[in-house]
């Protein structure tokens, strides 16, 4: 049976109007972390462009789980404000989800202002210096953290949340045999490694009940040599599928920390990231380079044969990210059994994508993968093509 990608379909407690979600792409609207309208703007006109539902990212749990200050804490009064956002896209028939995470590692500490977390002490170099092993402490707090989040996306009038396990994040790291190194509980083995990123799903859910529905993005592989790979990232979505405490996993790639291009795919815009960067930032910038933008060409479709490991191990439901720029991809991914396809890049282009797809205008996005929108986000994420920089 075909499944259009047109059609309603359930995910958790929810009916999406179709089978497409805007993947999580930091918006760079939240400046000192408050909502703008730039924020609203942006998730409106995704919703317009007919998406089944857009994703707020990203909203960090606890202070010093910020990329850097300009994130947004999801609190009880960013909450209130947040209800601009969903009200806007529920205005324009399509769900809204938070996703909630930490950025441990990759925190940007002298931004915020605070200490980070690790799973085990790591020299970051976001961070500008290390970052110390949680204590059992702080992962108490972090888990409660992650639940009053969750709570009050549900205040704020979200429809699903989803939990940030990929890119290196702080519960990535946990999963990461190169990252986490821990001798207690919270490390060795798979199942060790994975009890902390699996107690905060069950917080969450505890949290929202079923209100609202929960998903998480998990990382298929890290792309980098000793870090997470599919022989135990499948290994991992099988003991939370076990949990029961997830409606659907986004599958994903990739680390912030140590390689972002991983899950960009594409042209590496060099001279643009440099010069978005403080000027004594930028000769160590250079010198990283090579390592920390790898280039991978881009290709249609490009994690399909990794994702395939995991729909062949899983009966939850799976939303397909990675190189998603063309209807026939979206229509043969939704054939091989995955339930929802989730667009990045392409809607930062074309935010009615979706639509134009959908009224037969055009079978293919214009997303050229330059990646020129990636240095962007510090000025407010957009397409360097089509979208000017907001006034100052």
């Amino acid at each position: 049976m075909v499944t259009s990608p047109f059609a309603a379909a359930r995910l958790g407690p929810l009916t999406l109007r179709n089978r497409v979600v805007k993947a999580a792409t930091f918006e760079g609207a939240t400046p000192h972390g408050r909502v703008t309208d730039r924020l609203v703007d942006f998730h409106a006109r995704v919703a317009r462009g007919g998406v089944g539902m857009t994703t707020v990212a990203y909203c960090a749990v606890a202070p010093e789980g910020r990329v850097h200050r300009h994130c947004l804490v999801l609190t009880p009064e960013s909450a209130r404000e947040l209800r601009r956002v969903t009200d806007a896209a529920h205005a324009e028939g399509a769900a809204a989800c938070a996703q909630i995470g930490h950025a441990g590692l990759v925190a940007d500490g002298r931004s915020n202002r605070s200490r980070g977390l690790a799973p085990s002490r790591r020299f970051s170099a976001p961070a500008k210096g290390f970052v110390p092993a949680a204590s059992a402490r702080d992962l108490d707090r972090v888990r409660e953290d992650f639940a009053r989040a969750a709570a009050g996306a549900v205040e704020a009038g979200f429809d699903a949340v989803e939990v940030h396990l990929g890119h290196g994040y702080l519960l990535s790291s946990f999963l990461s045999p190169r990252l986490n190194r821990r001798k207690d509980a919270y490390g060795g083995a798979v199942e060790a490694r994975s009890r902390f990123p699996r107690e905060v799903l069950q917080a969450v859910r505890a949290a929202v009940g079923t209100r609202i529905a929960v998903t998480a993005k998990l990382n298929m592989a890290d792309g980098v040599p000793g870090g997470l790979w599919l022989d135990e990232s499948i290994e991992v979505a099988r003991l939370i599928e076990a949990d029961g405490t997830l409606d659907a996993i986004e599958l994903s790639g990739g680390s912030s920390l140590e390689n972002a291009m991983y899950f960009f795919r594409g042209d590496v815009p060099l001279a643009e990231m440099l010069a978005s960067q403080p000027r004594y930032v930028r000769p160590a910038l250079r010198l990283l380079a090579p390592r920390l933008f790898p280039h991978y060409p881009f290709e249609e479709g490009f994690f399909l044969p990794y994702a395939r490991q995991f729909r062949a191990a899983l009966s939850l439901p799976l939303i397909y990210l990675g190189g998603v720029n063309r209807l026939d991809t979206i229509e043969s991914v939704l054939a091989e059994g995955f339930d929802f396809v989730a667009m990045a890049r392409a809607l930062l282009r074309e935010p009615d994508l979706v639509n134009t797809m959908r009224e037969g205008m055009r079978g293919e996005g214009l997303c050229v993968h330059c990646n020129k929108c990636m240095p962007t986000i510090y000025t407010g994420t957009r397409c360097v093509l089509v979208d000017v920089a907001p006034a100052t």
